[in-house]
């Protein structure tokens, strides 16, 4: 899939890309060749579109990156290879939706020959509202959740050390030598004077009585 092996040039691609709309995408090429790298080495990528039609030539390289001059991938399309490493590969920094369609990779190093050469299939989409608004909640938890967390733990040690206090306070009470008795202490006073007049004037209605 993507690998065509040929006479003295062997060329590989990815069978198919998925990128998304305004979202850098590379198109990797890579290839093999029996002979040294020279000035004389060709690399082409042309374009067909997902409807079909004819091919259109959208990138140029020998020695030097010629991007097209016309079309639709106009000063859309940078270089990304290195043929010295052996890679022929380009990038798309702001795919659209309609870039859909097939990219190929033609490489040229005489005096090697090539039979076939690998297709790569460009499927562009957008993000859904759905993933954008997940990557903002998970973003959101990932800030906020050590901060809630903190303050959660710290209002339960709070709690605890509140419950403690209060148990210690109930408990350990002692009611002290020097606290005054709410009771006024004359009542006693009162009682016991008013219980010896009871008793003095008993005695004095008897005498009066029996004066013998």
């Amino acid at each position: 899939s993507g690998v065509c092996n040929v006479l003295s040039l062997e060329i590989k691609a990815s069978p198919k890309v998925r990128a998304f709309v305004g979202e850098p995408v590379l198109l990797k090429c890579s290839f093999k060749s029996s002979s040294p790298i020279t000035e004389s080495l060709r690399v082409d990528w042309t374009y067909r579109p997902l409807a079909g039609g004819q091919m259109e030539a959208i990138f140029h390289y020998q020695s030097v990156p010629h991007p097209t001059p016309a079309g639709k991938f106009k000063d859309r399309i940078s270089w990304a290879g290195n043929v010295a490493h052996g890679d022929a590969s380009i990038a798309i920094p702001s795919p659209e939706l309609s870039d859909n369609g097939t990219f190929i990779c033609s490489v040229k190093n005489p005096p090697d020959v090539y039979h076939n050469i690998p297709q790569t299939v460009l499927e562009v989409t957008e993000r859904g509202l759905a993933f954008q608004l997940s990557s903002a909640a998970l973003l959101s938890i990932l800030v906020f959740l050590p901060s809630v967390l903190v303050v959660i733990l710290l209002l339960v040690r709070m709690g605890r050390k509140f419950r403690v206090l209060k148990e210690k306070g109930k408990c350990g009470y002692k009611k002290s030598s020097i606290e005054v008795s709410d009771e006024p202490e004359h009542l006693d006073t009162a009682g016991c004077g008013g219980r010896l007049r009871e008793c003095c004037l008993s005695c004095v209605d008897t005498d009066e009585e029996d004066p013998y």
